[in-house]
């Protein structure tokens, strides 16, 4: 029989038919609250007619053309809006498909721009563990995902790891400010051991995705990183493929900290999932250095500046500058996060965290201690599955999220429309899974 594959081969997967603004709808009718956006995708809603229209009116003009022969409307005014959204100096955009792709491209675009300057020796890129920057050889060889390199290992680049700035399990076995936010200064440890000449970049998600969902570094952190990278030229790309276009309540969220990174990679949001497309975008001192070089890069896809996904992209932006979407996910990602912090009354909540709407939850077996789970109780699958029974949809984060091995936690990270009475269906599912399960742990241990 022909199939489909799906990620887990032994799971049977609702069959979604349509959505309609924060909810979806299976075959049977059934309907699910949507708190994770997809997986931190869809921010103005399923089925937004202005979205909709955008796509339908790109596609009776023309659907493809290939970049490396023509421009196309879209794509050009599309790359102008975004443009003004970033940070002061970043405002060359290079459109592509998908996260994968954005940070891949990222990391030779830094090579390209050593080379153009004359520093051949340039090419590895720092990043950090418990750390996800995409699923293809490069972007796994920069990624802190430990789960999901094993198998690859013999294939990826052998880049150096710092420690993330993960102010509930510091690594250093402090606390902060005491710390003097150590974490950032391992940067310019692992540059001076591995040596200043060989590294071209260093990457970062400014609040941590799905491996750690919601970990937000304190405000020192990223001035540092700005000012070791400057110290030893070396790019900072700040990973914005989940947080960029509003998500934590400002246009990128690497603003919250008031540094200007050398590039920008984005995706998900970007379209809010109508279509595949994500961006690249950078300074102007590397794009500079291109042009006052070779004037040209090889980096492009078949479907980069895709004129269809470029119409859609350039329809969310307007409609979330409309509606001022960014500036509600700031203020329902505050109640959000309030509400969800009063989950700590059950013994098997941890942590709660996270900026604007991304946030995460983490499941401890010991709230003084903060001992994990045993990864066999699978505490996290199972919330998960209790949470959609419930009829409210939240996603696992990266399992071993500690030491690669244990640690449970969650995503929640919704569309930006979420409303306070879509906090409460949420919270209420999640207390009742929570309930649930540990009743089931707890029985199991006895």
């Amino acid at each position: 029989m022909v199939a489909q594959v799906f990620r887990d081969f032994q799971k049977i997967y609702p069959v979604i038919t349509r959505g309609k603004g924060v909810f979806l709808y299976d075959q049977a009718g059934r309907e699910y609250l949507d708190a994770v956006g997809g997986i931190a995708v869809v921010n103005v809603g399923h089925a937004v007619p202005e979205i909709i229209a955008a796509m339908t009116e790109q596609a009776q003009r023309v659907a493809f053309v290939h970049g490396g022969s023509f421009a196309n409307e879209p794509a050009m005014a599309l790359c102008e809006e975004l443009a003004t959204w970033t940070p002061p100096g970043l405002r060359h955009v290079l459109l592509l498909s998908g996260g994968s792709e954005a940070t891949e491209t990222a990391m030779k675009l830094a090579r390209q721009y050593h080379l153009e300057r004359g520093r051949a020796t340039k090419y590895r890129v720092i990043s950090r563990w418990t750390s996800y920057h995409g699923n293809t050889i490069g972007a796994l060889s920069m990624s802190g995902r430990t789960a999901w390199r094993g198998e690859f290992v013999p294939y990826l680049q052998q880049f150096p790891k710092i420690h993330p700035p993960y102010c509930y399990r510091c690594p250093y076995g402090t606390t902060y400010p005491g710390c003097q936010v150590a974490c950032a200064d391992d940067l310019e440890r692992v540059i001076t051991l591995e040596g200043p000449g060989s590294i071209a970049a260093f990457i970062a998600e400014p609040v941590i995705g799905t491996s750690a969902a919601g970990v937000t570094p304190p405000p020192e952190y990223y001035p540092r990183i700005r000012e070791i990278c400057d110290k030893h030229d070396v790019l900072f790309i700040a990973d914005e493929v989940i947080t960029g276009i509003g998500r934590t309540g400002k246009n990128f969220g690497i603003e919250h900290w008031g540094v200007s990174p050398d590039m920008i990679t984005t995706a998900k949001a970007l379209s809010s999932g109508y279509a595949p497309l994500a961006a690249v975008i950078l300074h102007d001192k590397v794009y500079e250095a291109m042009a006052r070089g070779s004037a040209r890069t090889t980096q492009g896809f078949t479907y980069s500046g895709h004129p269809l996904s470029a119409a859609v992209g350039l329809a969310v932006l307007r409609y979330l500058t409309a509606h001022d979407l960014v500036g509600n996910a700031a203020r329902i990602g505050r109640v959000l996060l309030e509400r969800l912090t009063t989950l700590k009354k059950y013994p098997s909540v941890g942590d709660v965290r996270g900026t604007g709407l991304l946030l995460g939850v983490e499941f401890v077996a010991d709230q003084a201690t903060r001992r994990p789970f045993p990864p066999s109780a699978e505490v996290t699958r199972r919330i998960v599955e209790a949470t959609l029974e419930e009829g409210v949809v939240v996603v696992p984060g990266m399992s071993g999220l500690i030491d690669g091995v244990a640690g449970d936690h969650i995503q929640i990270s919704p569309p930006y429309i979420f409303t306070e009475a879509n906090v409460e269906q949420l919270v209420g599912a999640l207390e009742k899974a929570i309930q649930r399960v540990m009743r089931e742990v707890c029985a199991a241990q006895a």
